[in-house]
C-alpha cells in the first residue's frame, strides 16, 4: 500500500490507499476506514486490503489527527463535540483527494464519526458498516473507560501504545479518557442525527462488547433514517473484525453486495 502525507490543514497527517484490483475505476465509491478511540492505520493490520479486495472496492484508511503517524493533537481540552468535528474534517480529507462517493467502514469512536458522516452528507455516504459504535453513554462505556484508565497506569499499555503513536500516546489517552469521563459529556447523544442519514447501514457489535450494550444497536437500527440491519456476534467483544474476521467480513461482503447493487 503507498502511504501519503497530508498538509496539516487537513487535520489528518497521513492515510493510506488501498487498491482494489477489482474495483472498476469511476464507477465505485471508495471505502473509507475510521480508526477506533486509541486506533491508528496500523492497529488495523490487513482487515482493511482484504476486505476492500473481496468487495471489489478502492479504499483509504487514515489516521485522525494526534494518532499513529499524523500531527500531535493541541495541547488545549477536546471539544464535547470531538466526533462531529472530526466527520467534518472527514469531507475535508476526501474533497483533498478527489473523492467523492464513499462507503464508510467506523470501529468504536470510528463508528459514531461514520454514523454522523452519514447524516451530514447522505447524498456522498452509499453504505455504512460500524463496529461497536456509540450513540449516547452508557455507564457500561463508562465503566470501560475507567479500567482502561488504570491499566494505563498499572500495566505497559502505553508503551505497547507508543509502537503506533510514538510520544503522542499520554496526549491521545488524556483527550479520550477526560472527555468520556466528564460531566458534561455524560448527556452526549446523537440518535436525533441519525434521522438525516439516508443510505443502507449495517451495524455490527460483540455480544460481550466491554465498551456497551446491545442498545446501542437498537438504537441506532431504530433511528436510522435509511434501512439498517444489526449483527450481535457471540463471542465477540470490542473489536469483531480481529475476534471474528470471517464473519464480519462474510457479513459486510454480502451486505455491499446489495447495498451498492
Amino acid at each position: 500500500m503507498q502511504r501519503i502525507t497530508l498538509p496539516r490543514t487537513t487535520q489528518a497527517a497521513s492515510a493510506r490507499p488501498a487498491p482494489s484490483a477489482s474495483a472498476a475505476a469511476g464507477t465505485s465509491p471508495t471505502m473509507v476506514f475510521l480508526h477506533e478511540s486509541l486506533g491508528c492505520i496500523e492497529t488495523w493490520r490487513e482487515f482493511p486490503a482484504f476486505l476492500a479486495e473481496a468487495a471489489g472496492l478502492d479504499a483509504i484508511v487514515y489516521d485522525r489527527l494526534g494518532y499513529g503517524l499524523s500531527a500531535p493533537m493541541p495541547d488545549t481540552p477536546r471539544g464535547l463535540d470531538y466526533l462531529h468535528i472530526e466527520a467534518e474534517r472527514l469531507f475535508r480529507l476526501l474533497d483533498i483527494l478527489g473523492i467523492g462517493e464513499v462507503v464508510l467502514f467506523g470501529h468504536s469512536d470510528g463508528g459514531s464519526i461514520a454514523l454522523l458522516a452519514a447524516a451530514m452528507q447522505p447524498q456522498r455516504v452509499r453504505a455504512v458498516i460500524t463496529e461497536g459504535a456509540h450513540v449516547f453513554v452508557e455507564e457500561e462505556t463508562l465503566e470501560g473507560v475507567r479500567i482502561a484508565q488504570a491499566l494505563m497506569a498499572k500495566t505497559d499499555l502505553p508503551v505497547r501504545l507508543a509502537r503506533y503513536h510514538g510520544d503522542k500516546v499520554a496526549r491521545l489517552t488524556a483527550a479520550w479518557i477526560d472527555t468520556w469521563l466528564s460531566p458534561g459529556f455524560r448527556d452526549w447523544n446523537i440518535e436525533t442525527s441519525l434521522r438525516a442519514a439516508r443510505c443502507p447501514a449495517l451495524i455490527i457489535q460483540g455480544e460481550a462488547d466491554e465498551y456497551g450494550t446491545p442498545a446501542q444497536v437498537e438504537a441506532i437500527v431504530k433511528g436510522w433514517g435509511g434501512t439498517a440491519e444489526a449483527l450481535l456476534l457471540p463471542g465477540a467483544r470490542h473489536t469483531p473484525h480481529r475476534e471474528a474476521t470471517k464473519a464480519v467480513m462474510a457479513a459486510t461482503t454480502a451486505f455491499l453486495a446489495t447495498a451498492l447493487a
